[in-house]
């Protein structure tokens, strides 16, 4: 063998869709799981070495199983296979291809499991029609959960507005890029939307994607029955489609156990580095809502401990759960918003199975690089908002050096955060602000303030007229004046 025996490959990937008309055709995630699982090893001929599994790693999903790798090791026949399962968030794939690539290289790891599945259209269904969904057992404990411990999402103070889902912070992220960037309404609105329809021009190359039709610019921008405004700036077609049933599933091997298989080495494809850093915690406490120090420094670090340059990408899938999130890496990479920015269609058409979207970027990434000579692929996966990031670069061609792993999470901590205030009284100015609807009428506004000191603060607004004019005019820049009681006057 032409390579070191503890090389870390990526060499099956299986994606199962589950389109349902009735509820009596859904399928539970675990069996999902198992799907994806069999496909997998068909990709790479180890249909009947699946008993060889040593280690069955689960992410973690919006569903009742305690244990779901000991079902689906006992389905295997992986006798005394470990199991693994994650916590709660969008950068957990990511996450377990660093820790498991670091297993295969330094402990002795040779055959590797990963998969998840979600089944948000089939519970989204069996909600409106009152019908309870059947889950198999999957009892008992995992032998590792890899993760932090979890902080909450949202700061007590954001929190204390009301402020505690992403569909809040994230359209505020991008009313204050448009500030940032000098634009105009008209000129944000079609650019975002733009780039939307270009994810959308991907999904309908991917077979794996769970909307194909094609969808205009002006179609995703647009309010209507079918899309209606949920947080201004966004439409429903510029959220994540959490209503999918999607599942995936990876089989990684040591270089080693892969020759010994018989894997073809056209189907190898290799974990080159992976870096992790998270942001400051909260959008309360972010120096500006328009960029991400975190996403700067893994990706400088990422580029440089592979020798790559951003030119040198041939694949890209930036974590893309609002455009925003897109928006704001493509900066910090220099990434043009012209070229492909994702692999699958992105959370909103490839389909936005929570915590296990990743998957699916790393195994279309996979599909895509096996048909690259000399390919690279930069997958980006994100926890919270624009917060937890880990990020991976896949190869390929076999690397000159090991697989690394870095944190640069010192670098990050080191940088300055904003101060937030719990109440304020006096002058300031808005930074970002996003609209709330109910139906197609606006209901309240969240405004991001910032004092004259350079201060954060949070304040809500109901007024009809001035909810109305924050959806036609720009309000990021504009005075205001903040009283004890919570009240909010916009000066110009």
């Amino acid at each position: 063998m032409d390579l070191p025996e503890r090389t870390p490959v990526l060499v099956g990937v299986g994606q199962i869709l589950n389109r349902i008309e009735d509820l009596d055709d859904a399928l539970e995630p675990l069996e999902m799981m198992w799907q994806a699982t069999q496909a997998a090893a068909r990709d790479c001929g180890l249909e009947g070495h699946l008993s060889q599994v040593q280690s069955v790693r689960v992410i973690r999903g919006i569903w009742p199983y305690q244990n779901p790798a000991a079902a689906l090791a006992q389905r295997m026949g992986a006798v005394g296979a470990e199991t693994v399962g994650t916590l709660i968030g969008g950068n957990q794939n990511q996450a377990m291809i660093n820790e498991t690539s670091l297993e295969i290289l330094h402990d002795g790891l040779d055959l590797v499991l990963i998969t998840g599945a979600e089944n948000g259209n089939s519970a989204s269904k069996a909600r409106r029609n009152g019908i309870p969904l059947q889950y198999s057992e999957a009892k008992g404990n995992y032998d590792k959960v890899v993760g932090a411990e979890q902080q909450p999402e949202h700061h007590r103070y954001e929190v204390a507005k009301g402020i505690n889902r992403a569909i809040q912070v994230y359209p505020m992220y991008d009313n204050a890029i448009r500030h940032y960037r000098g634009e105009s309404m008209d000129a944000h609105i079609t650019r975002v939307s733009e780039l939307w329809s270009r994810f959308n021009d991907v999904a309908q190359t991917n077979p794996n994607a769970w909307v194909q039709h094609n969808m205009s610019a002006e179609e995703i921008r647009t309010p209507t029955a079918s899309n209606r405004p949920i947080s201004f700036p966004y439409t429903k077609f510029m959220n994540a489609n959490m209503s999918v049933n999607m599942g995936a599933s990876l089989l990684m091997a040591s270089a080693q156990k892969a020759y010994e298989l018989g894997i073809p080495r056209e189907k190898w494809v290799y974990p080159l580095a992976g870096v992790k850093g998270y942001d400051h915690f909260s959008a309360s406490v972010r120096e500006e809502f328009y960029t991400s120090p975190g996403i700067r420094k893994v990706g400088q670090k990422l580029l440089e401990m592979t020798d790559t340059e951003v030119n040198d990408l041939n694949y890209v899938d930036l974590y893309s759960c609002f455009p925003s999130a897109v928006q704001v890496a493509a900066a910090e990479y220099g990434l043009s918003e012209e070229r492909p920015l994702t692999v699958t269609g992105g959370l909103t058409f490839g389909g936005g199975p929570l915590n296990n979207y990743v998957m699916h970027s790393i195994a279309r990434t996979v599909e895509l690089l096996r048909e690259t000579p000399n390919g690279k692929g930069l997958v980006t996966a994100n926890g919270g908002n624009i917060y937890k990031h880990v990020h991976g670069l896949y190869g390929s061609e076999p690397p000159s050096r090991p697989f690394s792993f870095a944190s640069v999470q010192d670098e990050i901590d080191a940088l300055p955060s904003r101060t937030v205030l719990g109440s304020y009284t006096g002058d300031g100015w808005i930074e970002g602000y996003t609209v709330m609807y109910d139906g197609f009428n606006p209901s309240l506004g969240h405004i991001a303030c910032r004092t004259t000191d350079g201060d954060r603060t949070w304040a809500n607004i109901a007024d009809q007229d001035t909810l109305q004019g924050m959806t036609k005019e720009e309000f990021c820049g504009r005075p205001i004046r903040l009283s004890h009681d919570g009240q909010v006057e916009v000066l110009a």
